[in-house]
């Protein structure tokens, strides 16, 4: 590896742990947005989706340019093109972290039916996920990579736990539907968020060893 092209992919994964971090603070601020009923925070991060398009463009770009003038190969050109594969799921995180936003501009502040302690720990684990997946990449960990398949499982687990609890909810009283709905849809947007994760965990997987491994069968 020439040494402009082992500068390259330094920057390249400074670059993805950067669009991670603030996909993960996005998601952070959704969920915090939702437990205070706190509009104007939701409406920030919707705002914010665009930072996070950039980037995904910004680094696509680099993504090109490095193979077109470096011409990668092997291990390192499975590294460019694990990279192009990351930062559309990253970017679909992103887009979960505004659906959870938008449910709470819907919302518009009214109290929580009951309170809110496995979306929190849903979200928590999801951002675990993310960041872990990053870092696995940079440092070419295998091990860390094939963790998202617990992870991945409790994230399921959580959301099935939901769903029943919401559902109990509504059907005992009626008023609920509307928020219970709701609720349900943020679960739903962070079990694919974990989703995504673990779609990073296979991505780097393959980056490592050539094979493209399913980790959520």
């Amino acid at each position: 590896m020439s040494h402009a092209l082992q500068v390259a992919l330094e920057e390249l994964g400074r670059d993805l742990l950067r669009m991670g971090t603030l996909v993960e603070d996005s998601i952070g601020r959704a969920i915090a947005a939702l437990k205070g009923r706190d509009v104007p925070a939701a409406e920030a991060v919707i705002a914010d989706d665009d930072r996070v398009d950039r980037m995904e463009h910004e680094i696509e770009a680099r993504c090109l340019n490095l193979l077109a003038l470096q011409q990668p190969l092997g291990s390192d050109l499975r590294r460019v093109g694990t990279a192009l594969k990351i930062i559309t799921d990253l970017e679909r995180m992103g887009d979960h972290a505004v659906d959870i936003a938008k449910v709470v501009v819907r919302l518009g502040g009214q109290p929580l039916m009951k309170p809110l302690i496995d979306i929190p720990r849903m979200a928590e684990v999801g951002q675990t996920m993310l960041r872990e997946a990053l870092t696995a990449y940079v440092d070419e960990d295998k091990e860390l990579a094939l963790s998202m398949i617990q992870r991945d499982h409790e994230v399921d687990h959580l959301y099935g736990q939901i769903f029943r609890e919401l559902l109990t909810y509504m059907m005992e009283d009626p008023r609920t539907v509307t928020q219970g709905l709701y609720l349900v849809f943020v679960a739903m947007y962070l079990e694919r968020v974990a989703d995504h994760a673990t779609n990073l965990g296979e991505w780097v997987l393959y980056m490592l060893t050539g094979e493209r491994k399913e980790l959520n069968d």
